[in-house]
């Protein structure tokens, strides 16, 4: 419902109050019909996160659970697999699908990206109960509209419900202009319903920029955390009764081993250049838990011994770097004291 613009000055919109106030008695109307059930019973809701790279998912994800579980990195395609994140919040539990970001086949090729690239998300998706947009607001090139491929993912599954997350909004201090993209990207609508007194929704070009059949629109910053918790009370109040499918204190469905496989990767990502890092292949070698401290070797392997030298830099000095930053991820990860070694070796000598 509109209660999820966290926005408070959205709720002075005399249209938003009328479309607020048609949803309110369809919901009224919904509740009467159904019968009461255990106040302690288990409930449960599967969300598909999806947008594109690099528009803030799995930081959304990891502020939510309060866990860092998604690997994050300042270049795109950093979640190359799609995964789940897990928290119980309100007594219901929520899985988040951290899915890699939407792409094209030119995008695949141009960063060496698995071929099930593509079909991860989709895979998350119908296996979810709601769709979850994330659009990076900060982008003055792209905030404007939805990408081509994220309308298309929600006209291909339109029989499930779905939110806007408008992210990084920290970087955008005008309320005046995201109250203006809120109605662009919802094309004056909730849920189908124009607002009253708003305008038909605009085409652009012969083609929509936004979505209409949105239930929720919610302004945040997921670095800071700013607007996170009106997303959680609207999927509390969204979740099913159901039995969790995890037990309550299970934050992911990944294994230790590729955890801090990704968590590697990620660095990679932020410390190397350009296209280097994507170049480059992490397996892990060794992993134990001894009284209480991880202890994990990692193997880097480079297509030559010119890209090698770049990774580890002058007297090892950037692999150094790169190896502090993912021990210091790690411990906030799994929460307990670790030892890692990471190092490099290359395909060919040059």
């Amino acid at each position: 419902m509109l209660r999820g613009l966290s926005m408070r000055s959205l709720f002075s919109l005399k249209g938003w109050k009328n479309a607020q106030s048609v949803l309110i008695q369809r919901k009224l109307s919904e509740a009467a019909r159904v019968p009461e059930v255990e106040p302690n019973a288990q409930k449960l809701i599967k969300v598909a996160v999806i947008g594109v790279p690099n528009s803030g998912k799995s930081t959304f994800i990891n502020k939510i659970i309060n866990h860092r579980i998604c690997p994050t990195s300042s270049k795109v395609h950093t979640t190359r697999t799609a995964s789940r994140a897990i928290t119980v919040q309100k007594g219901a539990q929520m899985i988040f699908y951290d899915t890699p970001g939407l792409v094209t086949m030119r995008e695949i090729k141009k960063h060496n990206l698995e071929t099930s690239f593509t079909s991860a998300y989709r895979h998350s998706i119908q296996h979810s109960n709601i769709i979850g947009v994330i659009h990076d607001v900060s982008n003055h090139w792209t905030r404007g509209e939805l990408h081509p491929t994220v309308l298309a993912t929600l006209e291909a599954y339109n029989k499930l419900p779905s939110f806007l997350v408008l992210n990084k909004i920290d970087m955008l201090r005008s309320k005046r202009l995201l109250l203006e993209l809120v109605d662009k990207l919802t094309m004056n609508s909730i849920e189908g319903i124009v607002r009253k007194g708003a305008k038909e929704p605009e085409v652009e070009r012969g083609k929509p920029v936004g979505w209409r059949n949105f239930s929720s629109v919610f302004m945040v910053s997921a670095m800071t955390g700013n607007g996170l918790p009106e997303v959680v009370n609207f999927l509390q109040s969204k979740a099913k009764i159901s039995n969790w499918e995890f037990n309550e204190g299970t934050h992911t469905d990944q294994s230790n081993e590729t955890i801090i496989q990704e968590t590697v990767r990620a660095r990679l990502l932020d410390f190397l250049p350009q296209e280097i890092p994507y170049s480059l292949e992490t397996q892990l070698e060794y992993f134990s838990n001894i009284r209480g401290t991880l202890y994990a070797s990692v193997q880097v392997t480079c297509p030559n011994s010119r890209i090698e030298k770049l990774v580890c830099g002058e007297a090892d000095g950037k692999l150094k770097q790169i190896t502090e930053r993912v021990s210091s991820d790690l411990v906030e990860t799994f929460r307990m004291p670790i030892s890692i070694t990471i190092s490099t070796t290359s395909r060919k000598k040059e």
